[in-house]
């Protein structure tokens, strides 16, 4: 009896990992597992311990004795975080549109010249700051901010097009400073001019900026990596792929900036 409950968990735990997209060395990763003790878990050939089950039901937001209650299918409580009018994932952007090149620029001045002077402020934390701003407008308003191509890392997510437009900037609109983080290198960047913020189309836009900076500059290249680690978006995507816009509407608390009601269920 044991046994046959163990083996349709496992098939339940895999079935609703495979629906999400998500891989099992990055599930192993968040129950804190190897690779190959997941994939026992899920064959039912190794019983999985009830912090595991409490981290699993925190990872896909749904209480335990639903996960352990095989009547039940997981997959609903994902598909109430998926907008009803995405069914069908758009084309992934593989570069910034031309009309948006100026708002990228402008966007990132303004960046530096609120936060850019912090001492934890390199390169690296930059990156993540713009993939916050992208994907947390394009959840909460279906629209893009800047819409850069984000690519996954070890570091996290890195937007593609920064070092061709920071060439651009370099010497007439910023200034290249490569420094020390606590004996660390680091590539800073400060602003020689201030942003030009009409390219902006709206309110929205600025406040999902600051928000983001209130939240997250304060956070070293290390912690803001490891925080990016835990969004869906990077857990569903493998290594040197691109992150799909869509998948922020699989988000889970703390990184879901949208409140989806019933009207969002497909």
């Amino acid at each position: 009896m044991g046994n046959d409950f163990q083996k349709k968990l496992g098939k339940k735990i895999k079935k609703t990992r495979e629906n999400i997209n998500l891989s099992q060395e990055n599930l192993a990763n968040i129950l804190g597992i190897s690779r190959v003790s997941l994939s026992q878990i899920e064959s039912g050939d190794r019983k999985i311990s009830a912090e595991e089950i409490a981290k699993l039901a925190k990872f896909f937001d749904i209480p335990s004795d639903v996960l352990l209650d095989m009547k039940k299918d997981i997959e609903v409580v994902f598909q109430k975080r998926k907008k009803k009018t995405i069914k069908q994932k758009n084309v992934l952007r593989i570069s910034v549109p031309q009309k948006n090149l100026d708002k990228f620029k402008e966007v990132l001045l303004y960046l530096l010249d609120k936060v850019g002077s912090k001492s934890n402020i390199g390169q690296a934390v930059i990156y993540k700051l713009l993939y916050f701003i992208d994907f947390n407008f394009y959840e909460k308003y279906e629209e893009q901010l800047i819409g850069a191509t984000y690519i996954k890392n070890h570091y996290g997510p890195t937007p593609k097009e920064f070092i061709t437009i920071i060439k651009d900037m370099e010497g007439k609109d910023l200034i290249k400073v490569q420094d020390e983080y606590f004996k660390y290198p680091q590539t800073k960047y400060l602003p020689k001019r201030k942003p030009n913020l009409t390219v902006l189309k709206d309110a929205r836009e600025l406040k999902m900026i600051d928000e983001v900076l209130e939240k997250l500059s304060d956070m070293n290249a290390r912690q803001i990596s490891e925080y990016s680690h835990d969004d869906v978006p990077w857990l569903t995507t493998e290594d040197g792929e691109i992150i799909d816009y869509e998948s922020v509407f699989y988000r889970t608390a703390p990184y879901s900036v949208r409140s989806y009601s019933e009207e969002d269920i497909q």
